[in-house]
């Protein structure tokens, strides 16, 4: 097999295996999760979900809603009703993660909720993520002030045409430059958001977005491919141009040749890093993690959970205080360790003492053909630590995206059914 194959190859595995966590189960009681046992210092995160935005992206996958400040404000009441239910399960966290949507659209609100945070946990370190039109002095020191550690601001590009072909054209190229320049050494990390192989975008186009990210001197970037479910694949090509996989591979070669061999940090396949920072993704750094809010999904022990994605039928379940889990599934043996496989190489470092502890098994036992295959292409190295090598990076990239996309089916099943 030549190394140019290998990432169709790890496309169609991981193509297959995501497509397993759609079949879910909707039998519903409330023995299904519990979190006896686990704890902060068990690995367990919370990531909070905020579908609110002021207009919508057409590439975006995620549940989210048009802003109607009454909705909004009655969500974060449910919110907390959620947060309740799972801490008389006995769950405890130490980690936060907010994501969206946009949760800095009530700021009043999401400072409250950071604070009921702080009244039932040991707050160790919180990531949100927000827009560039979002940004001023006055959030900046009101997240600042609230303990915010790792800020994410989704740019996705500095070039007009690019930024008003997404629909993101709320602030200019240059004035995104002046905003981000506003947060920067306000946080522990500054990270901005970047999307590439998006229908038009050129390389040079992208090129350019780069070099502009390392000329600003933001402490962090992470790089998103394009990773449409089918309907919002033929709703982007209806509108733009064809989307070609083929040319994703020229998009990542210029990461790789500008971050990752010029002083950055690998923090994933897809986050560089000045140095050690805050990342956001908490599939890495937990094993177990909870999202709450509508749309979020959750993995505890191996089970994976979807709660609903609308908003009257999370408030209806709430209300009657029952978890606003819809859908769920228990991934076999096998299933759970390719998950924790496929994550941690997203990581690009895998720990076998830390695979023994989660399985109490040996990873070259019961994962050596995987492992013998990245061995034999070049795509990993080390022994006890075993590290993603530059030749893995692109296709643990596309696994990664083929992992995300099939996600994203799931999301546009549940969001168009209002389940």
């Amino acid at each position: 097999m030549s190394v140019e194959m290998i990432p169709n190859l790890v496309s169609f595995i991981t193509r297959r295996e995501g497509q397993k966590f759609l079949k879910l189960s909707q039998e519903i009681n409330d023995s299904i999760i519990t979190g006896s046992g686990l704890g902060g210092d068990a690995g367990i995160s919370l990531y909070i979900h905020i579908p609110f935005c002021r207009s919508l992206c057409p590439f975006c996958c995620f549940n989210r809603y048009l802003f109607k400040e009454d909705s909004a404000r009655q969500y974060f009441k449910n919110l907390k009703k959620e947060l309740d239910l799972y801490i008389q399960k006995g769950f405890t966290f130490s980690d936060f993660y907010f994501g969206g949507g946009t949760p800095t659209i009530l700021m009043d609100e999401l400072i409250d909720f950071i604070d009921y945070l702080k009244k039932n946990f040991e707050v160790k370190q919180i990531s949100l993520e927000t827009t560039p039109r979002e940004i001023n002095p006055e959030t900046i020191n009101h997240l600042k002030t609230a303990g915010i550690n790792r800020l994410s601001i989704g740019v996705q590009s500095f070039d007009n045409d690019l930024l008003k072909a997404m629909g993101r054209l709320f602030c200019p190229g240059e004035e995104i430059k002046e905003r981000l320049l506003m947060a920067q050494g306000k946080f522990d990390t500054l990270n901005i958001d970047f999307v590439f192989n998006f229908p038009g975008q050129s390389i040079d186009t992208f090129e350019a977005d780069v070099a502009a990210f390392k000329k600003l001197g933001i402490d962090q970037a992470t790089f998103y491919p394009l990773m449409a479910s089918p309907h919002k694949k033929d709703a982007l090509e209806r509108r733009f141009n064809r989307i070609d996989t083929t040319r994703e591979k020229k998009f990542y070669d210029i990461i790789l040749r500008e971050l990752y061999t010029d002083g950055y940090k690998a923090s994933t396949v897809w986050c560089f890093s000045r140095g050690k920072r805050m990342i956001d993704e908490y599939i890495i750094d937990s094993d177990d993690y909870i999202g709450i809010g509508a749309g979020s999904v959750s993995i505890v022990r191996g089970n994976f959970y979807v709660n609903t994605f609308s908003l009257d039928r999370y408030q209806e379940l709430l209300t009657n205080n029952r978890l606003p889990i819809v859908g769920w599934r228990t991934l076999s043996e096998a299933e759970h360790r390719r998950y924790y496989l496929l994550t941690k190489l997203f990581g690009t470092r895998i720990d076998k003492g830390q695979f023994y502890q989660r399985f109490n098994t040996s990873i070259d036992q019961k994962l050596r053909n995987e492992l013998l295959f990245f061995r034999l292409f070049g795509l990993v190295q080390g022994d006890n630590k075993i590290s993603v090598t530059r030749r893995g990076m692109y296709p643990v990239s596309v696994m990664m995206r083929e992992f995300f996309a099939s996600l994203n089916t799931l999301r546009e099943h549940y969001i168009e059914k209002q389940i």
